[in-house]
């Protein structure tokens, strides 16, 4: 039997990104629709991308995402059947899931995959998010998305389950961990009290962060997660480099109206800050995402470290985790973890492995969980209300 039974394919799901000029403003007028954001400033949006040729970084990096995780489980040894023998003899092999990726906003669109995984005779689908934290933006749109496909192209047949939030995994954290605890003793030079470590993630507005998580709970999922990360991380940091070294949480990536409240300080804002109280150095660490997409290489790599030469503070990037193996084994870890649930063994909880102090977000969502703040909408993988 297969650790991944009853699942016959996972499925990445991601935000997608353009990956030619032509691609470009479609997949803008996708991200923002029902905004009413004019194409003027999508066109502003849109110079990012065109100074990388149209394409954004994010769909190679999910391939190779999909990659490791297909050969990583495909490595993973059979289970033994408890109902008895393999029907197709005591040789063979469980057949391995497929794994496949999926985009909300660009090519391999969200629908189309899941039909075509449906022909192939999937009826059940294990779903993985590259976002790793609760929230709407990062959780229960992507549950949206696929509550509409499978009416969309009715496949009322078609079971799906996800992989809840894996921020609290130490694949994810002590992978971060490991990479910052090395740029701070390969690369810092200044003495530890100039040194700031920022942690960046994509920022989102204030009254999503605070209705994020589960709805009976205090709300501010979000942000809590990412300090338990941060405290995680820093704990490393601290106990083998230096504790005068601090942290901070900042955001990038703000796109809301100007009078709306988004989750501040920004990054660039925190810099110019940093700079009146003479820090000399900055390692950035972005906790928010899992490999090195626009945000990161435009929001980051290019916007934050210019403003860091400009004030004449050293700034160091730490990279993503990408495929990095602790973090392909981390994600495998939880699907084998998910699957047993589904299975209906005893003491399948996926989050058992979590090494951060913050709220654990359950395998199946509570009702309510993460509302949509501006229409209620149909969404999967959560409880009945």
């Amino acid at each position: 039997m297969s650790p991944l039974d009853p699942y016959d394919a996972v499925v990445l799901l991601s935000f997608g990104g353009p990956e030619a000029p032509d691609e470009v403003m479609p997949f803008l007028r996708r991200v923002t629709a029902g905004r009413q954001i004019p194409d003027e400033r999508l066109a502003e949006v849109a110079t990012h991308y065109y100074s990388r040729g149209g394409v954004s970084p994010i769909n190679g990096q999910n391939r190779a995402l999909v990659a490791a995780l297909s050969a990583a489980l495909q490595a993973l040894p059979p289970l033994h059947d408890p109902a008895g023998e393999d029907e197709r003899g005591p040789d063979a092999l469980p057949e391995t899931p497929r794994v496949v990726l999926a985009n909300r906003n660009s090519e391999p669109f969200l629908g189309p995959v899941l039909t075509e995984v449906h022909a192939g005779g999937a009826r059940r689908v294990l779903v993985v998010t590259t976002s790793g934290y609760s929230s709407y933006s990062s959780c229960r749109q992507y549950r949206e998305n696929l509550a509409a496909a499978v009416a969309e192209h009715d496949l009322p047949d078609l079971v799906i389950d996800k992989v809840e939030p894996w921020f609290g995994h130490p694949g994810f954290v002590d992978t971060m961990a490991e990479s910052t605890l090395a740029t701070v003793m390969s690369s810092v030079q200044a003495p530890p009290d100039e040194t700031v470590v920022l942690f960046v993630t994509h920022s989102i507005p204030t009254a999503m962060d605070e209705t994020s998580g589960p709805g009976d709970e205090d709300g501010r999922a979000y942000s809590t997660q990412h300090l338990a990360v941060a405290d995680r991380i820093m704990s490393r940091v601290h106990a083998d480099a230096s504790p005068e070294i601090r942290g901070e949480l900042v955001f990038c990536s703000r796109s809301g109206r100007p009078e709306q409240p988004w989750l501040e300080p920004d990054i660039g804002d925190r810099l110019r800050e940093l700079a009146r109280d003479a820090v000399a150095e900055v390692v950035i660490v972005p906790i928010g995402f899992a490999s090195d997409h626009m945000e990161v290489v435009n929001d980051l790599d290019t916007e934050a470290l210019a403003i860091a030469r400009g004030l004449g503070i050293t700034a160091h990037r730490v990279p993503t985790v990408g495929t990095s193996p602790a973090f392909v084994a981390g994600l495998v870890d939880l699907i084998v973890a998910r699957a047993a649930l589904a299975r209906g063994e005893s003491g399948a909880a996926t989050t058992s492995a979590f090494v951060v102090d913050a709220p654990h977000p359950a395998p199946v969502c509570p009702s309510g969980c993460c509302p949509n703040l501006r229409q209620a909408r149909p969404a999967l993988c959560g409880e009945a209300p």
